[in-house]
Formats: structure tokens, C-alpha cells, sequence
């Protein structure tokens, strides 16, 4: 079959999602904006993957061409941001399965409220399916008017095979000595909840006398402004196929994003067999966190609640480190990429 992705911003984990795809003897075509610079992944294409760069379609037209020329079975289409994107799957949508790619959750709020009685509208005449990470998304593409039936989970997933080689190379090490790390990976931007980290971690130390560390994974705006302590390390951006390299020394994963509508990496550092602590706007702690089993959660903002997770682990024993360990290894994999390939064969007009 020949896949349309009409895509945004690309991540090494839909990359790999493509691989897989065209591994099963289809043909995926991505159409993508530029890389994030805040982001700068390298992508490794087996054969079958295309990837267009958007700004080379700054005529409408030729966008379209490229697409009829492609001649796609099934277009699926990163959120609603670009118009060509959609009046291209309004051309789409009577012949072949348009399907959009939601991840905003459903909050209630008075934009969602006003907008779901507007959006049925506006995208049933260029969507027939929609694709979400969980269940917040799914029930946010029901008040968008998709039917159930018409409604996929598990858009969103990690390399699974990647990272459950790094739990597997690194287990037998940790549970001799457990690493007092704490790791956090994402861009350095405030509505990730660096700053709130970076205060209560040292809070934390200096009130407790604690010997662990925090790493810092990533780059971004507030890169510059980044807190530089004694128990602090900064690495900058590495490669998803370069993290072993922390995490074969890091013992727990924190993400305390003040807003984060699903959030792959949190799958990704539980497979690789980190405890972790995640705030309560974290899409993905609906599956990939089990409370007292493979970590804790916090209230996201909330400097006196990431002391407390914080805490929490500080005083763990290390056979229950361990235990954490285990669990999250198991948790990471309720979702794989074998899933995703099977949920985009199953979108039908029929």
C-alpha cells in the first residue's frame, strides 16, 4: 500500500514507526517541516520511506501534484496547523481513509467547549478517522464528532526494541549498585518545568544531605540560562541511539512538565528500566505509570511536591530501587510499534 504522512515536526520515534511500516512491504511517503533545532535527530530510512521537506511545496499546487502523483491508499495528517495539509485530505476524504493525528487532550476548558461545536463541521469534510496517543485524546476526538468506531489509540510509541536493549545491557550492573542519578531528557524550555527541577532538587540536596545527582539531557531556548550547580550536569542533545551513555549510570527518570499532551520519552526511560517521576500534566502516566509500582507523580508547578517524589526516592531502599526497575521495563512495553503497524491497517472507508 502507498501511505500518505502529511507530518510537522519529525522525532526518532515515528521515524522508527515509518521503518516498520515499510519493513511490512508498503510504501510511506512523509511529507515534514524542518527539523526542530531545538531538537536535532538524525533519522535512519530503510528502504520504502520517503521524506519531502515541506518547504520545498511552497506552491499549493505543487503539493497537491506531488500527492496525485504518489496516488496514496490512506493519508494520515499531523493535527489541523497547515491549510494545504487539509484541503488536500478534503480532495482525499470520499475516495480513501483521511485519518487525523490528534494529541491534545481534552480539558473541558471554554475554548474546547466553544470549538466542539464548530470543529464537527469543520473537519468532517476532511477527516474520516482520528488517531490518538490515549485516552484524553479519545475523548476529545469524540466532542470533535468522530464516531467510535471511527477512533484508534496508540498513535504514539516508542523504539521499543532501543530501548528495552538498554534495560537488558544495564540491569545486571544496577541492581549490584544502583546509580543515584536522576535524569531528566527534553528541551530546555519553562513550560517543561526545568526551573521548578533545578530549585527543588537543590532544595532537596541540601536539605537532606543527599549524595544524588540530577543530568540534564537536551537543549532549547532557555539552554543559556541553564543552573549550574555542583550535583548538576548538563549534556546537551544526544541521540536517541547515544542514550545508553547516560542512561547505563542514571537510576531514576523525571519529566515535571507543566503541560504535556502525551510525552514519548516517559515510555522510553521506563523501558530502559528508570523508576520514574512525572508530573500530573503528563499524557503518557495514564499507562506507562503505575503509582507505587514503578514511581511517583507530582503536581506539576509545584516545587514542594517535586521535593516530595524527590524524597520518596531518596529514601528507597536499594532492593526496592530495583523492584521499580523491573516494573518499569514491563510497564514500557503495553505499547509497541507491532501495535501501531497493525491500528493503520485497520482504517477503512468500508
Amino acid at each position: 500500500m502507498n501511505f500518505v504522512f502529511l507530518y510537522t515536526e519529525l522525532a526518532g520515534y515515528i521515524v522508527n514507526c515509518f521503518n516498520e511500516l515499510a519493513k511490512a512491504r508498503n510504501k510511506v511517503h512523509v511529507f515534514y517541516w524542518e527539523i526542530n533545532a531545538e531538537a536535532p535527530f538524525e533519522f535512519d530510512l530503510a528502504d520504502g520511506v520517503e521524506l519531502y521537506s515541506r518547504k520545498k511545496y511552497n506552491n499549493q499546487s505543487d503539493l497537491f501534484a506531488a500527492v496525485r502523483c504518489i496516488n496514496p491508499d490512506k493519508i494520515i495528517c499531523s493535527g489541523w496547523v497547515d491549510s494545504v495539509y487539509l484541503k488536500i485530505c478534503s480532495k482525499y476524504k470520499t475516495k480513501i481513509p483521511t485519518i487525523l493525528a490528534l494529541d491534545n487532550q481534552w480539558n473541558g476548558n471554554l475554548k474546547q467547549v466553544m470549538g466542539s461545536f464548530v470543529a464537527p463541521f469543520f473537519l468532517s469534510s476532511k477527516f474520516s478517522h482520528a488517531w490518538v496517543p490515549g485516552f484524553k485524546q479519545y475523548i476529545y476526538a469524540e466532542k470533535l464528532g468522530f464516531d467510535r468506531d471511527h477512533i484508534q489509540k496508540g498513535f504514539y510509541t516508542a523504539n521499543v526494541e532501543l530501548f528495552r536493549n538498554f534495560y537488558l545491557q544495564n540491569k545486571d550492573a544496577k541492581e549490584q549498585n544502583f546509580p543515584k542519578v536522576i535524569l531528566y531528557v527534553g528541551r530546555y524550555v519553562k513550560h517543561k518545568g526545568i526551573f521548578d527541577l533545578w530549585k527543588a532538587f537543590i532544595e532537596m540536596n541540601e536539605e537532606t544531605g543527599s549524595d544524588w545527582e540530577l543530568w540534564c539531557v537536551g537543549t532549547g531556548q532557555e539552554f543559556e540560562n541553564r543552573l549550574k550547580h555542583k550535583s548538576i550536569k548538563h549534556f546537551g542533545f544526544l541521540q536517541p541511539k547515544d542514550m545508553n551513555e547516560v542512561i547505563s549510570k542514571s537510576g531514576v527518570y523525571i519529566l515535571p512538565s507543566h503541560f504535556e499532551p502525551w510525552g514519548v520519552t516517559l515510555q522510553e526511560f521506563a523501558l530502559s528500566g528508570l523508576p520514574v517521576l512525572v508530573s500530573d500534566k503528563v499524557g503518557s502516566s495514564e499507562i506507562f505509570l503505575e503509582e507505587n509500582i514503578n514511581g511517583y507523580s507530582f503536581k506539576s508547578g509545584d516545587v514542594a511536591s517535586i521535593k516530595t517524589a524527590l524524597k520518596r526516592i531518596f529514601d528507597m531502599e536499594q532492593s526496592s530501587l530495583i523492584k521499580f526497575q523491573k516494573a518499569s521495563s514491563a510497564i514500557g512495553n503495553k505499547i509497541n510499534v507491532d501495535l501501531w503497524v497493525n491500528t493503520i491497517m485497520k482504517f477503512s472507508n468500508v
